[in-house]
């Protein structure tokens, strides 16, 4: 039995442009509905039915059609639409089919060949602009939370460890001959060309933008003031959008995602799977696990190197870890573990935004008075037993953050700075352990302290909404319809 044998329907296409291609050569043959549905044997109806996008022809209704029609279904499928005003009404058709517009409780409007041009085009500007601010209202504060926390879940299941990003890194690596050592910004300008774009420094990045990548035109542009060396990263996670993909997030959850592939790729290109995990691999047999010396090997922030380092752990070196970023505030900026330790979270289970304990290496490491070499420190926690854990400080334009890499006891034997005496206990969240002042000095002040809150202007501010949340996209192409001007 052949496909053509079976009376199944055609695979799910867009409906509406199949019809409205059927109508089109219907017309231009000059054909009433009536004449073509006699010349297939249905009813004038079914082929309305048809024609409107309400119902998808099984494979020999759709034959039998197109042979009516002296056309082919190859022609019939085609997903462009077949004018541009028939581009407008599938596009109205859609909306009014769409759940946005189905939440409105509206009754869809009737389009017909009396319908203007201006009309349509009115009816989808609104739709568009009723999508937009239903896209903003969904993007709220515990909308993002639950997004994060699903996010780090489904990283903490596979070990923070994902095989495609490292199958596309190690392949721009290959298109560009790479053979070991720390990646160069040529082998980065290379990568892009071969992706089919230039890199442009300019004195007028938009602020709310890291990078700006024009599609159209083939550029990168990126602030004339980095470094030549932390210009590699930010080209890179501009290139992410292309290697894997992406298309404007439709959720927050989506725009996550896309932001954490993009440093991921970035980091497995600078610090490649093969070569870091040779590096960690040796460290591990010397016991000498060192943040800095992979930091070093490949000429990268201790940031990205910690990183990176959570990536190959587990699937590498047999090791579960956890990663902290926090402010000198106390914040928990950035947050991940598989060793089973508990991060401060809030009743969501999310962890950015926390506080971190005062007891923990990620808030000791701001009191010490050597703040170049890293902080080593073992923490007692109340549940879940000991870790041993490093930290670093490193500045940035909001101020001075800890990032710390840490294990459970019992794997520290592998790590350089196990021999360290310095040990805390942490009994958070009970705020008995580093909260609550002392009875006496309570005593003593809480009738007399009025301090005056110093509120962080995002309290009251409300989550950053527009497809990449956050960004001034007035800002942004105003900037590119600028920059393009000047070719």
């Amino acid at each position: 039995m052949t496909l053509t044998d079976i009376d199944t329907a055609v695979e799910p296409g867009d409906a509406l442009t199949l019809g409205r291609r059927v109508r089109e050569r219907r017309i231009e043959l000059g054909f009433t509905l009536e004449q073509l549905a006699a010349a297939v044997d249905r009813a004038p109806s079914q082929l309305s039915a048809i024609e409107n996008g309400k119902r998808e022809p099984k494979l020999p209704l759709l034959r039998a059609i197109a042979q009516a029609l002296s056309s082919t279904i190859d022609e019939l499928l085609i997903e462009e639409a077949p004018s541009e005003r028939a581009a407008l009404e599938i596009a109205v058709e859609r909306a009014q089919r769409g759940a946005v517009f189905e939440s409105l409780g509206l009754a869809p409007i009737r389009v017909s060949k009396a319908t203007s041009d201006e009309t349509l085009k009115a009816l989808q500007g609104l739709h568009q602009e009723v999508e937009r601010l239903h896209r903003e209202r969904a993007a709220t504060p515990e909308e993002a939370r639950r997004a994060n926390t699903e996010l780090r879940r489904e990283m903490r299941v596979v070990g923070n460890y994902y095989p495609d990003l490292e199958r596309a890194a190690s392949g721009l690596l290959d298109s560009v001959g790479y053979v070991g050592g720390p990646v160069s910004q040529q082998s980065i300008s290379n990568i892009a060309e071969k992706l089919g774009f230039s890199l442009h420094y300019v004195t007028d990045i938009p602020h709310s933008t890291r990078s700006v990548i024009d599609r159209r035109n083939g550029r990168i542009y990126l602030s004339a003031n980095l470094p030549s060396r932390d210009a590699r990263a930010p080209v890179l996670r501009a290139l992410a959008g292309v290697v894997c993909g992406h298309e404007e997030p439709g959720s927050y959850g989506e725009f996550l995602r896309q932001r954490v592939e993009a440093n991921y790729l970035a980091g497995a290109v600078l610090l490649p799977e093969g070569a870091a995990g040779d590096v960690l691999r040796r460290a591990k047999q010397e016991r000498h696990i060192s943040m800095e010396d992979l930091r070093d090997a490949f000429g990268v922030s201790y940031e990205m190197a910690a990183h990176r380092f959570t990536n190959l752990a587990t699937e590498k070196l047999d090791l579960r870890v956890h990663f902290m970023k926090a402010h000198e505030s106390g914040t928990l900026i950035k947050a991940y573990e598989n060793d089973g330790v508990r991060f401060p979270s809030d009743a969501l289970g999310n962890f950015e935004g926390a506080s971190v304990c005062r007891n923990w290496t990620a808030r000791t490491v701001f009191t010490q008075p050597d703040q170049f070499n890293p902080w080593y420190q073992y923490t007692d926690m109340s549940a879940g037993g000991t870790y041993w854990c490093t930290s670093r400080l490193e500045k940035a334009k909001e101020g001075l953050y800890s990032v710390s890499v840490g294990v459970r006891f019992e794997d520290v034997k592998w790590f350089r700075g196990r021999e360290t005496t310095h040990r805390t206990s942490s009994n958070c969240p009970d705020d008995r352990c580093c909260k609550r002042a002392s009875g006496e000095l309570t005593r003593k002040w809480e009738s007399a302290a009025w301090p005056e809150a110093a509120t962080p202007t995002s309290l009251l501010a409300a989550l950053p909404t527009g497809t990449f949340p956050g960004v001034d996209a007035n800002e942004v192409y105003s900037f590119l319809e600028r920059h393009e001007a000047s070719r």
